[in-house]
């Protein structure tokens, strides 16, 4: 499978991104984690084997752990996601249109793209926040994002035939 296969994700998240008021989009950015989320339990379930199945339910709760830290930062976070599900309807839909036509080695290579894309830009929110604190959260964000994307790289290169 070449990269040429793997559709490019920044190219589909940047006009997304940009229908969202910039101050929000780490709260667009910890919908997009939980969706994550569940996309890998939903691999996990499908796993030939325990040691795959236990690897994407760790990757799973990463994702729901860097929507929780962000979700953390902002007290309003549910109502400003509110108004990005309005804002952007289409997200669920798109998600789906961007993995559902590709086999699972594709999705894989897909979501580890968008861990290394999730790392990068948390590091790049992360000197823009007011308090050490959230700076902390964003960095602590790409690492989990990165530890994610190991783990899909990890099944990839196993199970190449």
């Amino acid at each position: 499978m070449g990269q040429t296969d793997v559709p490019d994700v920044a190219r589909i998240l940047l006009p997304v991104l940009a229908r969202v008021d910039e101050r929000d989009r780490p709260l667009l950015l910890a919908i997009a984690e939980r969706m994550a989320a569940e996309r890998y339990r939903s691999w996990a379930g499908a796993a030939a084997n325990g040691y795959d199945r236990d690897r994407l339910l760790a990757c799973a709760d990463r994702e729901d752990e860097i929507a929780s830290r962000v979700e953390a930062l902002r007290p309003d976070h549910e109502d400003v996601q509110a108004r990005i599900h309005q804002t952007v309807p289409d997200l669920a839909g798109l998600t789906r249109n961007v993995f559902e036509p590709h086999p699972w080695q594709t999705q894989f290579a897909i979501q580890a793209q968008g861990e290394r894309l999730g790392a990068a830009t948390w590091r790049a929110l992360a000197p823009l926040q007011s308090t050490a604190e959230a700076r902390e959260a964003m960095l602590e964000c790409a690492r989990l994002e990165e530890a994610s994307a190991q783990v899909l790289e990890s099944i990839l290169a196993e199970h190449r035939v």
